[in-house]
């Protein structure tokens, strides 16, 4: 008799605890279908009024209202360092619940130089003067209005379950990042030293080759260093007649952009990415004028700390070789810059932590919704949160942003999809923001759960 009722207790416990063991991961989903339509709202509103790098005034103040109304303690203006002509933009939400981790979450929140051309009916029409006061058609063409809603709906859900998770979460809304100056601001401004140091830091970002729904994650280095080199070709100009009493930095110019492709075919191990892109060329006024200079500016991706600076060491020299062997004169060698202050460093997702995520979103989305995806060499600077030495863990993953039958129709037709940066990319918005926030979601509660 005793025996028959420790088994029935067992079978009335299990029938009690077994909805509860999946509670998270229901209510964080449920909550997120709820907040949808006025997340969409700020999705479309978002997109319509985009901003420029350093100029997101509107935007910050949108998403500081918002994390203020999910309950966290808000500061605005941060991110302004020494030199910087730009009003500093940074918004960061804390958000408490008693004694527990520190998890740091990321959106970025400038939009690029686009034209828009998606033909939507909330499409931008905005235009913007950049830096050089030139100006310029703006556009969402990244989504990072897909990032800011779904960052905002992770706040509003989060603060509602606080009863299944303890700790602090800084909710980061950073400026800048198309250019790269963003994070490093932010931690130059004592992000760290005022709100704390965290013990994770995530984010998301959507693609444009992964259907919506999806998630796609890289254990490792995801994402690229990024340099830009600016290189001044100079030689002795004049009338394009006499060539042989002048020194072309044109003819110049070719041999070293011929020669710095070595630098990937003969110079590097092949396990090891490299990418050197001359993106801009530019000498010359006239048919009959051999110019006094050429000025080239480049792109280089790597990966690993010591491939990155023999790269960059590799496109000097060769520049400077290929002048001296065309007899060009020391004091006109070319200048090689390689400004340190755009750099963005190679994201890095700790192996460990990818793989205890991605059993989370596997759970929470299905195992054939969570793909294992190549790194590319396009760069992100979230990586500056993590700190050079990759000491807080971090994971920068996808959320996909395409509709699936486009997905399935460009693997049939082989037609290629809009990239990120296209004036034609528009993501599916409510699959694409409810991924992300159940994705978010349903990491930051695994990371900070109570026992």
């Amino acid at each position: 008799m005793k025996k028959m009722k420790a088994l029935w207790f067992s079978i009335v416990l299990i029938f009690i605890l077994a909805p509860a063991l999946g509670i998270a991961q229901q209510t964080s989903q449920s909550l997120a279908d709820a907040e949808l339509q006025s997340l969409l709202g700020i999705y479309k509103d978002l997109h319509t009024h985009p901003e420029l790098s350093g100029y997101e005034e509107r935007t910050a103040a949108l998403v500081a209202k918002e994390l203020r109304a999910t309950g966290c303690q808000v500061t605005e203006h941060l991110g302004k360092y020494e030199n910087s002509k730009h009003t500093a933009y940074g918004v960061v939400g804390v958000m408490k619940n008693g004694d527990g981790p520190t998890v740091l979450v990321r959106t970025d929140m400038d939009a690029l130089p686009v034209k828009e051309e998606t033909g939507l009916p909330y499409a931008s029409n905005v235009v913007a003067k950049n830096d050089d006061g030139k100006e310029v058609a703006v556009m969402h063409a990244c989504g990072h209005d897909t990032h800011m809603a779904a960052f905002i709906g992770t706040a509003r859900v989060l603060g509602k379950l606080k009863d299944q998770w303890h700790g602090t979460i800084l909710f980061v809304a950073q400026p800048a990042e198309e250019i790269g100056t963003g994070a490093r601001a932010l931690l130059k401004d004592g992000l760290y030293d005022r709100f704390g140091k965290p013990n994770f830091a995530l984010c998301f970002h959507d693609k444009a080759d992964i259907a919506a729904g999806h998630i796609g994650v890289t254990e490792g280095y995801t994402s690229a260093n990024v340099d830009s080199v600016d290189v001044t070709v100079r030689g002795v100009g004049g009338h394009g007649a006499y060539p042989h009493k002048l020194k072309d930095p044109i003819v110049l110019a070719a041999q070293i952009i011929n020669a710095w492709q070595t630098i990937v075919s003969r110079e590097n191990n092949p396990l090891d990415p490299v990418v050197v892109t001359v993106g801009s060329i530019h000498g010359g006024t006239k048919h009959n004028i051999i110019p006094d200079e050429v000025k080239m500016q480049l792109t280089v991706r790597t990966y690993k700390p010591q491939v990155r600076e023999r790269v960059l060491a590799d496109i000097a020299r060769i520049a400077k070789g290929c002048a001296a062997a065309a007899g060009i004169p020391a004091e006109l060698a070319p200048i090689v810059n390689v400004p340190r202050d755009v750099v963005a460093v190679a994201a890095y997702n700790n192996p460990d932590l990818t793989k205890r995520l991605v059993a989370v979103w596997k759970k929470a989305l299905g195992d054939n919704n969570v793909e294992m995806v190549d790194p590319t060499m396009g760069g992100d600077d979230f990586s500056e949160y993590s700190l050079p030495d990759h000491s807080i863990p971090a994971v920068y993953a996808h959320f996909g942003a395409v509709d699936p039958a486009k997905i399935a129709e460009s693997k049939q037709t082989g037609k290629e999809l809009p990239t990120l940066h296209s004036s034609k990319f528009a993501p599916v918005p409510e699959p694409t923001i409810r991924t992300a926030i159940i994705g978010m979601t349903t990491a930051v509660l695994d990371l900070m759960k109570k026992s």
